[in-house]
C-alpha cells in the first residue's frame, strides 16, 4: 500500500513499469517494419509515419499532459493515460490497413504524453532525500535502456510468430501488461497534485504541434510522391507557423503566464546550448534505430529476431553507462562528455567500415565491437546534454525546464526518422551499403560537432541534478 504522505518502494517499480511501456514503444516497431510492409502492402513513406506520428504525437502534447497531472491530479492522468495507451495498442495490433495503423499510433503517442510525464512529477512530490535521488536515477537507466530493449523485444516478438499473428504481438502485449501496470499502480501509488498548477497553454500547445507536423509530413512523403507542391507549401507554412509560436509564447509570458516553451527559460545559455546539441543528438539516434533495423533485416537477411539480438552489445552497454556515468561526470565535467562522443564516434566509424568494405558478407558478430562502443559512448553523452539543460533552471520552474527538453528530445527522435530516415530510403535503390554508410557518416558528423561543442556547456558540479530522461 502507498505510504502515508509518500510512495512505496513497489510504487516507485509499478510507475517505472509504466513509464517503460510507451519509451519501448517508439522503437518496438523498427525491426517489424519489413513485415508490417509485406503484411499491409506499406510504401516506405508509410512506414516512416509509423515510426514518426508516434513521435509527434508524443512531443507535441507531453508539457500539457505533465500540467493537467499538476490540476487534476497525477495517479488520475496515470491511469488515464494508460487506459488511453493500452485501447490505442489494441486498435493497432488489429489495424486493418497501413492508414488504420498509422492513425492507432498517432492516438497511442497522444496518450503515451499524458501517462509518462506523471511518473517524474509523482517522485518529485512524494519522495525525498536519497529515496528521490534513486528513484530519478532508477528513471534515467529504464527509460534509456527501454530504447533498445523495445527494439530487441520487438525482434523477439515477430520470430514468434504467436498463433500466426506475425507483428501484431508488438502492441497487443501492452494490453496485459499494461493491466497489471494499472490495477498494481491502485495498490501502491499514492494521489498528488500541485497546490498552484500551471496554466494550460492551449494557443501554444495547437501551434507547436501544427508546426511539427507541418514540418514532418512533407519531410516524411516528399521524396516519395516527388515532391509535389503542397510538400513545398506545407514547409513554408511550417516556417510561419514557428514565427507564430515565438510570437504567441513571448505575449503570453509578458503577460505573467507559464507557456509552453518560456522565452526566458530559452534565453538561459545552459538551456539554449544544451537544446540545441541535444536535438541533434536525438536526430542522429532516431535515424540510427531506424535504419539499422531495415539494413539488417532488408540487407543482411536476418530475421527479426536476429535483427532484435544484433542491438544487444549497444543496449548493455548503455545501461552500464547510464550507471557509471553520474560519477564520471561528476570527476571529469566536461571532459567526459567529450570522451563518450568520441567513444561513439569511433564506434560508429567502425560500423561503416565494416558495412560497407565487407557488404554483403557481413556477420552479425562483427558488427558488435563497433555497437560495444556506441553504446557507451552514446550513454555518456546523452546524461551529461540532459544534466546540462537544466543545470541553471530555477527551482521552481524545473518541472516546466524538464518539459521542454522532454518535447525537443522526441521531436529530435521524429525528426531524425523523417529526414535521415527519408535519405536512407532514397540512396537504398542505389544500394543498402551506401545509403546505411550515408546516413550514419551524417550521425558521424553530428556527434563530432557536439564533442566540439561540449566546452560551450556548464561547468558541472556535485550539486546539480543528476541526468533523468524521460525517452530514448
Amino acid at each position: 500500500m502507498a505510504r502515508a504522505g509518500g510512495l512505496h518502494g513497489v510504487g516507485v517499480y509499478v510507475l517505472l513499469a509504466g513509464a517503460f511501456l510507451p519509451v519501448a514503444d517508439f522503437f518496438i516497431v523498427n525491426v517489424a517494419l519489413p513485415t508490417i510492409s509485406n503484411s499491409l502492402k506499406a510504401t516506405p513513406a508509410a512506414l516512416e509515419l509509423v515510426v514518426s506520428v508516434y513521435g509527434v504525437a508524443y512531443a507535441a502534447m507531453l508539457v500539457l499532459g505533465g500540467r493537467l497531472g499538476d490540476r487534476f491530479g497525477r495517479h488520475t492522468l496515470f491511469l488515464v493515460g494508460l487506459a488511453g495507451f493500452i485501447l490505442a495498442s489494441l486498435a493497432c495490433g488489429l489495424a486493418p490497413t497501413i492508414d488504420a495503423l498509422i492513425a492507432a499510433r498517432l492516438v497511442q503517442g497522444a496518450t503515451a504524453a499524458m501517462l509518462v510525464p506523471q511518473v517524474l512529477a509523482t517522485f518529485q512530490a512524494t519522495l525525498q532525500g536519497e529515496r528521490k535521488t534513486r528513484a530519478i536515477a532508477l528513471y534515467g537507466a529504464t527509460s534509456g535502456i527501454a530504447a533498445v530493449v523495445g527494439q530487441l523485444a520487438g525482434g523477439l516478438l515477430v520470430s514468434a510468430n504467436l498463433f500466426g499473428t506475425s507483428w501484431r504481438p508488438i502492441f497487443l502485449i501492452n494490453i496485459p501488461l499494461g493491466i497489471i501496470v494499472f490495477f498494481a499502480s491502485r495498490l501502491v501509488v499514492p494521489a498528488s497534485r500541485s497546490p498552484h498548477p500551471t496554466g494550460i497553454d492551449l494557443p501554444g500547445t495547437v501551434l507547436f504541434a501544427a508546426t511539427l507536423t507541418a514540418l514532418l509530413l512533407p519531410l516524411t512523403e516528399g521524396h516519395s510522391l516527388g515532391w509535389p507542391a503542397w510538400t513545398w507549401g506545407t514547409l513554408i507554412a511550417a516556417a510561419v507557423l514557428a514565427t507564430l509560436t515565438v510570437i504567441v509564447e513571448r505575449a503570453a509570458e509578458a503577460r505573467g503566464e507559464v507557456p509552453l516553451l518560456p522565452p526566458s527559460l530559452l534565453r538561459l545559455p545552459s538551456m539554449s546550448r544544451g537544446l540545441a546539441m541535444i536535438t541533434l543528438f536525438s536526430v542522429g539516434f532516431g535515424a540510427f534505430m531506424f535504419v539499422f533495423a531495415l539494413t539488417v533485416q532488408n540487407g543482411l537477411g536476418a530475421n527479426p529476431l536476429e535483427s532484435g539480438l544484433a542491438i544487444l552489445p549497444m543496449a548493455v552497454m548503455f545501461f552500464i553507462g547510464s550507471v557509471v556515468s553520474p560519477r564520471m561526470i561528476n570527476r571529469f565535467g566536461r571532459g567526459a562528455l567529450a570522451a563518450g562522443g568520441l567513444l561513439q564516434a569511433l564506434g560508429l566509424a567502425l560500423l561503416i567500415g565494416i558495412i560497407v568494405s565487407g557488404w554483403p558478407k557481413v556477420s552479425l558478430i562483427e558488427l558488435a565491437l563497433p555497437l560495444v562502443l556506441i553504446g557507451a559512448g552514446q550513454s555518456m553523452l546523452f546524461s551529461g546534454l540532459f544534466r546540462a539543460v537544466l543545470a541553471d533552471v530555477p527551482a521552481h520552474l524545473a518541472g516546466v525546464g524538464s518539459g521542454v527538453l522532454i518535447t525537443l528530445q522526441q521531436s529530435g527522435l521524429a525528426l531524425g526518422v523523417a529526414t535521415l530516415g527519408t535519405l536512407y530510403l532514397a540512396l537504398e535503390p542505389a544500394g543498402i551499403a551506401r545509403a546505411f554508410g550515408a546516413v550514419i557518416a551524417c550521425q558521424l558528423a553530428i556527434i563530432m560537432l557536439l564533442v566540439l561543442c561540449t566546452g560551450l556547456l556548464p561547468r558541472f558540479t556535485k550539486h546539480q541534478p543528476s541526468a533523468h530522461p524521460v525517452e530514448m
